[in-house]
């Protein structure tokens, strides 16, 4: 039977390496972010307030657009980023910033809310939570020059909001992966044991493992 999963976490967490790591492992199709034109990006850079709303809408129907056509994917698919952290995280943001307004962001959010209950939700999403340190110490090392001057407190005002975001989030199953402590690049034994959470998350099936000392 065909599955959806979407990956969620903050920049730098390691989304995209766990789709090609899980599409190998159980013969998915990866769906990573599509690279947009945004029309509205460089004016966004100039003048953040003025132009915020609009860039936001432009992402916003880009990911919906993108959510649509996996659902109609034949085949099993994993999604790196989806549509809800775009509202609930990265527009929420700039709405908290002050770069949105109040009634731009109610417009946006009503948007969000009627277009994404139209989708059916993945059926697994696996969230990657990681602290600053980790996050700048990954940044620092895929060493991409848009992300250089990414600083610890815009970090953490994600990573908040993220928590925030999924805490509430009850559209599917959730499997939460420590990323601060699981290195599923170094050691196998982390992706094995990611990769049976999975299998067990999306074929509704889990057991309580009991070491001796506790029976």
């Amino acid at each position: 039977m065909k599955k959806f999963i979407a990956i969620a976490g903050n920049i730098g967490v390691g989304k995209s390496t766990l789709v090609k790591l899980l599409c190998q492992r159980l013969d998915f199709q990866p769906f990573f972010e599509p690279v947009a034109q945004n029309p509205y990006l460089v004016d966004f850079y100039q003048d953040m307030r003025a132009w915020a709303f609009h860039s936001q809408l432009f992402f916003l129907t880009h990911r919906l657009r993108i959510h649509h056509d996996l659902l109609n994917y034949p085949g099993s698919v994993i999604q790196d980023r989806s549509v809800y952290e775009d509202a609930e995280v990265f527009a929420r943001n700039l709405y908290l910033q002050g770069a949105i307004s109040e009634r731009d962001y109610t417009t946006y959010q009503s948007l969000y809310h009627v277009l994404s209950d139209l989708l059916a939700p993945p059926d697994l999403m696996i969230y990657l939570r990681a602290s600053e340190k980790t996050l700048l110490d990954r940044i620092a090392i895929r060493n991409r020059s848009y992300e250089l001057n990414i600083s610890a407190d815009y970090l953490k005002q994600l990573n908040a909001l993220y928590e925030d975001w999924i805490n509430r989030f009850t559209l599917c199953p959730v499997l939460t992966v420590p990323a601060d402590d699981l290195d599923y690049v170094l050691h196998a034994r982390h992706l094995d044991l990611i990769v049976n959470k999975v299998q067990e998350k999306l074929t509704g099936k889990d057991e309580v493992v009991f070491t001796p000392h506790e029976m």
